[in-house]
């Protein structure tokens, strides 16, 4: 797919309906503005044009709105910073006054995400986000939800900002001790398990410990040392339930030949002692239970170890809330907790209408959006304008 796809261009005519079509949504649509705008840089970037246009502000809604129907920008954003002169051109004469703590999951930051569908990958990442938010956020550093503002990016992830006062004036090194924190950076056994000596001998009349067992943490203490042990406990269940768990092992990064070892050293009474709270001392045991419970409960921030996150950037420019993205036409959706569950961005950040377009399809395309199934087979199809948006953006078809 991905050769078929470098070869693509999207012609002319696709992009003046694209272009048409997000002037109309500006138009129309209430422009939704981040709190103390006037603060905010702005940044755009245009249908056919190269790079963005950035350090502009705006002091009056109304200039925002008139901006986006005239120029029908491809992607909009905002700066999660406050400045004093917004729209000074370099970042020094802008005076930094602080900034809202972001955290953007991204579907490509998760492994494997290439060999599934979109719709499975914006599955996924929502998982992440919930734990994200849920669990450490609102649980373990404890910010209050008021504070906690959740958007759908208009892509393939989520973008969570945090805007309590107390983290305004955090610096990046601050801000990457949160991350290392999320995400269980350098997290080691030993700060989460205890040695409990389990029987003595005595040796020129010294007793000295024969036998040790590492002791868990109880599920229901706060912080890593619950999550971990939650996680350890879970991970035995799903091995014990499963009918192939040597696949099960595999879908945990274990190769075949590690996973057929594991599974003979897993005897049932030492997974019993395990659930228990006493993890055996064996080191293949204790790295497969702390490195998997450690990639379930920790949240997936980055593509990689030298992928620095949104989190650490103080200046970073994000999606300007109800905006529309290029590569999707969907729309940055606002959202609360209670609503992330239920919330389908094929359904409910879909913004254009159901008047039907023909498009030129250079693949067939299995895609669920809107609640309707679509089959299409590559070549000629008429499909609504919201699909027709979406397959533009995707860079799978063109206006015939």
């Amino acid at each position: 797919m991905n050769s078929i796809m470098d070869n693509f261009f999207t012609s002319k005519e696709s992009i003046k309906f694209q272009k048409n079509k997000f002037r109309e949504y500006y138009t129309t649509s209430k422009t939704e503005l981040p709190d103390r705008f006037g603060r905010r840089e702005f940044g755009f970037v245009f249908f056919g044009g190269r790079g963005m246009m950035r350090h502009l502000s705006f002091n009056r809604k109304i200039n925002l709105k008139n901006f986006l129907t005239e120029r029908a920008p491809a992607h909009a954003y905002y700066s999660t910073a406050y400045y004093q002169t917004p729209d000074a051109q370099t970042m020094q004469e802008k005076n930094w006054m602080g900034a809202e703590l972001i955290f953007d999951l991204d579907s490509d930051h998760l492994p494997n995400a290439d060999k599934v569908s979109y719709e499975r990958q914006l599955e996924l990442v929502k998982e992440e986000f919930y734990k994200l938010v849920n669990d450490f956020l609102l649980g373990d550093f404890g910010f209050d939800e008021k504070h906690i503002e959740l958007y759908f990016s208009g892509g393939r992830g989520y973008h969570c900002h945090v805007k309590d006062p107390k983290i305004f004036g955090l610096d990046s090194s601050e801000r990457r001790e949160i991350v290392d924190y999320i995400t269980g950076r350098d997290l080691k056994d030993s700060i989460l398990f205890r040695e409990h000596v389990t029987s003595t001998i005595k040796i020129r009349g010294r007793t000295v410990p024969s036998e040790k067992a590492l002791i868990m943490p109880k599920p229901t203490e706060p912080g890593w040392r619950g999550r971990i042990s939650r996680g350890v406990i879970d991970i035995i269940d799903e091995i014990k339930r499963s009918e192939d768990p040597i696949e099960k092992l595999k879908e945990y990064g274990v190769k075949k030949n590690a996973a057929e070892k594991l599974l003979v050293d897993l005897s049932e009474e030492r997974l019993k002692r395990i659930k228990e709270g006493k993890l055996d001392q064996s080191k293949t045991i204790r790295k497969f239970f702390l490195n998997s419970a450690l990639r379930k409960t920790a949240v997936l921030m980055s593509a990689g170890e030298t992928d620095e996150p949104v989190t650490c950037d103080v200046k970073r420019l994000i999606r300007l809330p109800s905006s529309l993205h290029a590569k999707t036409g969907l729309k940055v959706v606002g959202i609360t907790l209670d609503e992330l569950k239920d919330f389908d961005p094929l359904r409910d950040a879909v913004v254009f209408s159901d008047d039907s377009v023909k498009v030129d399809l250079n693949q067939n395309v299995h895609l669920k959006i809107k609640e309707e199934k679509f089959d299409l087979k590559q070549g000629e199809n008429e499909v609504p304008t919201y699909l027709a948006i979406f397959l533009i953006g995707k860079r799978l078809a063109n206006i015939s």
